[in-house]
């Protein structure tokens, strides 16, 4: 039987066997190709090499699949070996920053023991006999506690407090400067070190360094005052201080003049008195000393206006305030003054502030008040002022108003009610009975006029005024004269807009 049999490797072999019978004949096919490739194969094998072109086709492609093939396993095997070098990085960047962040933190405790050790030290040599290095010591306190929070802290857990405040019975002044400003700066923001502080005694003993005023004793004054001023921040402190007898010494530190204490330190003893009266206990033990006085009689100095004020607000608050204001000579109208003068918000507020509890609970100088120029100074003040100031100007103003509502009332002998009643119809008396209440009515709507006179003409002169000031703050010429457009805005302006 004849044989077709292609000469290509993976070829289809049609075998017939000789001798057999059909029935027995069998064909045996090998194939590793897909349909497509198999029905071409077919084709060439019974074509018996006719169609080589199309073997070449089929062989080029199936060298091309098989090229695509391996350059798909080469590209997936980069992206493997890409994927797992990646991974390796990051596994090292992230090993390396765990050692890094356990050598930081062998650096650092290291660190933190030695400053422990640095600290143990310091606070040993304040307790030595040598006085150079307890001097020495309470100097790297100072420097040590000044801006460091947690040090403060740890020296006072380590003893620093004691030692310290044992320093200031030395009779050497540099020791007792050094030790007092060591103690300041453990006390900043550190409240327990400031009851630690007052609790060892240190009061009593920054009292007895006090001597007669001298150049020499300044820097220990000046000193004791910064002392007084950041333990007197504490409120659990402020009693202790202000029966200890501190108070009359900042007030003498204050008012003397020939003191030789720098323009600091008196700030610091008005601060630190501010801080005190807000204790009302301690307003009595103020009002024995001059300070009163002396706070308003300073009240022109814009340096310490608003400090002065702030006390006075404190002081006011109490009876006994009130009264030692008032008998000052010339207190309302220093106070009037200052809403006048200054335009300064602060100042206005807290000037405005008394005068208001002043208004409000002196009854009886409330006429000195009027004639200080109160209402004038609050009339501006509700037009110019601040949101508060204007606020407390007018209720300054409805206090006065009221008053003198109650004076009128009483001036016609309080019977508004009898004299305006209805008469009895049928009875004698009853003509007499309503020509008293319109003898009376016309009495009143006269009075009632002319305190609205009175009201227009404050109205008008405090718009004059009030452009008097806009024209000197734009800086125009001073012989300026308002336009008659503003004349007569002013003459026909009316009491509507008053707050009351």
């Amino acid at each position: 039987m004849a044989k077709c049999q292609s000469n290509s490797g993976g070829s289809v072999a049609v075998d017939g066997i000789a001798g057999t019978k059909a029935a027995t004949r069998y064909f045996r096919l090998c194939t590793a190709f897909s349909g497509a490739a198999f029905r071409r194969r077919i084709y060439d094998t019974v074509s018996c090499g006719e169609s080589s072109r199309y073997r070449q086709r089929y062989k080029d492609q199936t060298m091309d699949d098989e090229s695509r093939t391996e350059d798909l396993k080469e590209e997936k095997q980069r992206r493997n070996r890409k994927v797992v070098n990646g991974r390796s990085e990051k596994l090292a960047d992230l090993l390396n920053l765990v050692e890094s962040v356990e050598m930081e933190s062998e650096v650092e405790k290291r660190k933190k023991e030695e400053d422990l050790e640095e600290l143990k030290l310091t606070v040993k040599d304040l307790q030595v006999e040598d006085l150079g290095k307890r001097k020495a010591a309470a100097s790297n306190v100072r420097l040590m506690a000044k801006e460091d929070l947690v040090i403060r802290g740890t020296l006072a857990l380590l003893g620093a407090i004691p030692p310290l405040v044992a320093m200031l019975d030395l009779e050497d002044e540099q020791s007792q400067i050094a030790a007092l400003y060591a103690l300041l700066n453990l006390g900043i923001g550190n409240n327990p070190n400031k009851a630690a502080i007052v609790k060892v005694g240190v009061i009593h003993k920054m009292l007895k360094l006090i001597k007669p005023e001298s150049a020499s004793n300044s820097s220990v004054t000046e000193a004791i005052i910064a002392n007084f001023l950041g333990l007197s921040a504490l409120d659990s402190n402020k009693l202790v201080i202000g029966s200890s007898g501190a108070i009359p010494f900042l007030v003498k530190s204050l008012q003397n003049e020939d003191h030789n204490i720098s323009n600091q330190a008196r700030q610091d003893v008005l601060r630190a008195l501010f801080n005190l009266s807000i204790a009302a206990s301690n307003v009595p033990i103020m009002l024995e000393t001059d300070l009163i006085p002396f706070l308003l009689n300073s009240l022109g100095d814009m340096e310490v206006s608003e400090r002065n004020l702030s006390i006075l607000s404190n002081v006011v608050s109490t009876p006994e305030g009130r009264r030692a204001i008032s008998i000052v000579p010339g207190a309302f109208p220093i106070l009037v003054d200052v809403l006048n003068w200054t335009d300064s918000p602060g100042c206005q507020e807290k000037a405005s502030y008394v005068l208001m509890v002043m208004a409000h609970k002196l009854y009886g100088e409330r006429q000195t008040m009027v004639e200080a120029g109160l209402v004038f100074a609050s009339l501006e003040l509700t037009l110019l002022g601040s949101a508060l100031a204007q606020k407390r100007a007018s209720r300054i103003l409805e206090f006065l108003r009221y008053d003198k509502g109650k004076q009128i009332s009483e001036s016609f002998g309080g019977n508004h009610g009898a004299a305006v009643s209805a008469p009895i119809i049928g009875t004698s008396s009853s003509s007499n009975h309503n020509y008293d209440a319109q003898i009376c009515m016309e009495e009143s709507e006269e009075a009632m006029s002319v305190e609205k006179k009175a009201v227009k003409q404050l109205v008008q002169q405090s718009l004059q005024y009030n452009m008097r000031k806009i024209v000197k703050r734009a800086n125009l010429p001073h012989d300026f004269v308002p336009s008659e457009h503003f004349k007569s805005l002013t003459a026909s302006s009316t009491s509507k807009s008053l707050p009351f």
